[in-house]
């Protein structure tokens, strides 16, 4: 019997990913989820190419998602704190 796919890390990643894109006005929230999210999609992509999970494609998109959302974050952060000066 084949082991069942462990997919979690991939989901969780992807999830992380897109919520910090959409709440990149919470630029603090958006930093830590974004980052998150691309270290969660690493992993899921890891596990993806060992054959242990079955979901390569939205572990890819939940690095894509976070990364944006990381620099969506972090550039808005600047500019609160540019223009607050």
């Amino acid at each position: 019997m084949a082991p069942v796919p462990s997919n979690g890390l991939g989901v969780a990643g992807l999830v992380l990913g897109i919520i910090s894109a959409v709440v990149f006005c919470l630029w603090p929230v958006a930093i830590l989820l974004g980052v998150l999210g691309v270290i969660f999609g690493a992993i899921g992509r890891g596990k993806a190419a060992r054959g242990e999970a079955t979901n390569p494609g939205q572990a890819l998109a939940g690095i894509i998602c976070g990364a944006i959302g990381t620099v969506l974050g972090i550039g808005f952060g600047v500019l609160v704190l540019v223009t607050s000066l």
